[in-house]
């Protein structure tokens, strides 16, 4: 929330905005704006007054500004959505989703199964503009949560990707990154299990400490499975949840066209 002494100054960049669109704004006009609009962060409201005096070709409304604020919340595009949905189908990729685009791509994902890909698209655009209009109207913010495939190499791509685009936490990144090499180094054959377990006879010094080093990273990435693990449960119950109000709200609306 604003100060007021923050009110006060953005109610004055709603009246200074305004006069730049050759409009009039009373002060207590301005200040009911501001007050609606006291929930956002600073920057964002800035910027978005900075977009209505760009792009604005009639009246300042308050509708407007949110718009705008709406608009910059990180939330992709329909069309955007509907290709990441589409790359969430293959199920050996890893796909970086916010929870609009898993719900609205689980009521897709049986009419896309059954190649009904514009009837497909269709039901996910619409599901997806309907959820994010309720989330922004409650007030929710953008998330991001990675949907993992069964291609590693794709993985660790996705994971990086998400983490320099800064829609993945960093701890969280290196959860993922740390669960992927464990993978890889556990696919490595007997060799490395035989010199880890003690059965591959005597060893150096120099393959002693080579061992040591392998056996904490080991350990590390034992930890690190066992936090995504947690992280992964957490969000299959979530993702379930979601996924069964999604098919609930689908056969309450087929059943409403077909009584209505």
């Amino acid at each position: 929330m604003l100060s007021s002494d923050e009110l006060a100054e953005l109610a004055a960049a709603i009246v200074a905005t305004a006069e730049t669109l050759g409009q009039t704004i009373s002060a207590s006009a301005s200040e009911m704006m501001a007050d609606d609009l006291a929930e956002f962060p600073q920057p964002v409201i800035a910027g978005a007054l900075r977009a209505c005096r760009r792009e604005l070709t009639g009246k300042l409304t308050l509708a407007a500004i949110l718009q705008r604020i709406q608009g910059a919340d990180g939330r992709p595009e329909p069309n955007e959505a509907w290709a990441i949905a589409v790359d969430s189908f293959d199920q050996a990729a890893t796909v970086l989703m916010t929870p609009e685009i898993q719900q609205a791509a689980s009521v897709a994902t049986p009419i896309y199964q059954g190649r009904d890909k514009v009837g497909a698209r269709m039901a996910f655009l619409a599901t997806y503009e309907r959820l994010v209009v309720d989330a922004r109207q409650q007030g929710v913010a953008v998330s991001w949560v990675l949907s993992l495939g069964h291609s590693q190499e794709g993985r660790s791509l996705a994971i990086e990707t998400a983490q320099r685009l800064g829609r993945l936490p960093a701890p969280v990144a290196q959860d993922l990154l740390e669960y992927h090499h464990l993978e890889s180094i556990a696919n490595d054959g007997s060799a490395i299990a035989g010199l880890l377990t003690g059965e591959a006879g005597e060893a150096t010094p120099e393959v002693n400490s080579h061992l040591d080093k392998i056996r904490k990273r080991l350990a590390r990435r034992q930890k690190a499975k066992l936090r995504l693990r947690d992280r992964h449960l957490r969000h299959e119950r979530e993702d379930m949840a979601r996924r069964r109000a999604a098919v609930e709200e689908t056969i309450k609306n087929l059943e409403e066209a077909r009584h209505g």
